[in-house]
C-alpha cells in the first residue's frame, strides 16, 4: 500500500489557517482590543426571505407521503436547472437543461472536474490566484506552469501564443484581486484556447457583482466559448449560500475532443462519484430566481458594493494603488511604504486592529499586496475603514 505522494507537494499551511492562528494569538493576548475581520470571504448577511420560505416548503414536502424525495437526480432536478437556462438566457446565453449541472458549490466542482483530464495535461493558472486551483492539480500530479498577473496589466494576464497549456484556469471577476476581463480580453483567451486545443476552467462565482457594460457574466457570452470552455458558478456569493452550500457547473454538448464528449464523462463521473445536492437545499435554490427572490437577494449585492464603495473610497483618500470594488466584493492593495503581505497584516492588526488576507498567501505575485472583502457588516466596514485611515494618513 502507498499512499498519493503528490499530496506532499501541497503546503501544510492554508493561508486562512495561518490568518486564523495570528489573529487567535493577538485576541488572546489583548483581550481588551475589539478587532475587526475584512479578510475571510465570507458573507454575512442572513439568507433572503423568498430563500427560506421555499427552504420550509422543501421540508413540508419531505414530511408527506405524496411528495416526499428519496435519491434524486445526479444532475439536479428539473425545476432548479430550468431556472438556471432561464437565468442564463436573461444576459443572452441559450443552454439546454441537459448541460447544467447542480452540485454543493463551485469549489468542489473545480476540483472534481480534473476527474475527467488525463493526469499528463499541463495546467496554466494565474499568479497571485486562488489556492484551490493550484493544490487540486498537484495532489494529482500534473505539471502547474503560470501566467503573471501584476500591476503593470492589472493583475489581467493575457495567453502568451509561446506558452503550451492544456487546461486553463481563468477567475472573473477574480479571487483574489477584484479585477474582470472585457469581452474582447476574454475573446484573446478563447481563441487562444481553441488554437491550443485546450480547455478553460472558467469560474464565474462572483458574476453578480458585475456592474459595467463592457464586462459579461458568462465566458458562453464570448462567440467560441461552448467549444473550449467549462463554467463554473455558485450560489455562495449571489445569494448567500456558504453554509446551505449549492452551485452549478455548465458543460456544452460543443465541447468535444477525439469525438468524446466533456458533458458525458462528467455526467458519468457525477453519477458514479455524487449523490446530488439534496431536495431541499434545491428547493430554495430555484427562489433564488423568482421575481420576488431576485428583489431580495439584489437588495442584498447591494448592501455588500456599497461596503466595497466605502473601501475604495478609503484607499483613493490615501493614494493607495488598488484594483476591485466595482464589479468585486475583493480590494486588492499595494501595502503602503514597500511593505511585504504579511508585515502589513501584523502592522494592521497590531496597530487598527483589522484584519486582512495577505497577498503572498495567493502566490509569489501576491507579496507586497493586501486583499479586504466588503462581506462584512457595514458597521464593522465603517468603523474598520476609520481605524484604516487613521494609522495610514
Amino acid at each position: 500500500m502507498k499512499f498519493n505522494q503528490n499530496f506532499n507537494d501541497v503546503s501544510d499551511n492554508y493561508l486562512f489557517a495561518e490568518v486564523a492562528e495570528r489573529v487567535a494569538k493577538y485576541t488572546a493576548e489583548n483581550p481588551d482590543k475589539t478587532v475587526l475581520k475584512l479578510g475571510i470571504g465570507d458573507v454575512t448577511l442572513p439568507l433572503a426571505p423568498e430563500v427560506i420560505k421555499d427552504l420550509h416548503a422543501g421540508v413540508h414536502d419531505m414530511f408527506v407521503k405524496s411528495t416526499f424525495k428519496g435519491y434524486g437526480p445526479y444532475e439536479g432536478y428539473a425545476f432548479l436547472r430550468d431556472k438556471i437556462r432561464g437565468y442564463y438566457s436573461s444576459f443572452g446565453v441559450e443552454l439546454d437543461n441537459s448541460e447544467i449541472f447542480v452540485s454543493d458549490g463551485a469549489k468542489s466542482d473545480l476540483g472534481n472536474i480534473l476527474d475527467i483530464f488525463s493526469a499528463d495535461n499541463t495546467v496554466l493558472v494565474p499568479d497571485p490566484v486562488y489556492p484551490v486551483y493550484v493544490d487540486t492539480n498537484l495532489m494529482a500530479g500534473r505539471k502547474v506552469i503560470y501566467a503573471d498577473a501584476n500591476e503593470e496589466n492589472g493583475f489581467l494576464p493575457m495567453p502568451d501564443p509561446e506558452v503550451e497549456a492544456d487546461i486553463i484556469y481563468i477567475c472573473s471577476p477574480n479571487n483574489p484581486t477584484g479585477a474582470a476581463y472585457d469581452r474582447e480580453q476574454l475573446k484573446a483567451w478563447v481563441d487562444y484556447a481553441l488554437e491550443k486545443d485546450a480547455v478553460i476552467l472558467y469560474d464565474a462565482a462572483y458574476e453578480c457583482f458585475i456592474s459595467e457594460d463592457n464586462l459579461v457574466r458568462s465566458i458562453f457570452q464570448v462567440a467560441g466559448a461552448k467549444k473550449c470552455a467549462i463554467e463554473f458558478c455558485s450560489f455562495s456569493k449571489m445569494a448567500g449560500f456558504t453554509g446551505t452550500r449549492c452551485g452549478y457547473t455548465v458543460i456544452s454538448h460543443e465541447l468535444e475532443r477525439d469525438g468524446v464528449s466533456a458533458n458525458k464523462l462528467w455526467l458519468r463521473r457525477q453519477s458514479t462519484k455524487f449523490n446530488g445536492v439534496p431536495y431541499i437545499v434545491q428547493k430554495g435554490a430555484a427562489a433564488v430566481f423568482s421575481e420576488e427572490g431576485q428583489r431580495q437577494i439584489k437588495a442584498n449585492l447591494e448592501y455588500y458594493k456599497n461596503n466595497a464603495r466605502l473601501i475604495a473610497q478609503c484607499m483613493d483618500e490615501l493614494g493607495i494603488w488598488y484594483t476591485g470594488g466595482k464589479n468585486s466584493p475583493y480590494i486588492w492593495l499595494k501595502c503602503p511604504n514597500g511593505m511585504g503581505s504579511w508585515e502589513f497584516f501584523d502592522y494592521l492588526l497590531h496597530n487598527a486592529q483589522v484584519v486582512g488576507t495577505p497577498g503572498a498567501g495567493f502566490g509569489k505575485n501576491g507579496e507586497g499586496y493586501f486583499r479586504l472583502t466588503a462581506f462584512g457588516s457595514t458597521e464593522v466596514t465603517k468603523e474598520a475603514v476609520e481605524r484604516i485611515k487613521s494609522l495610514l494618513k
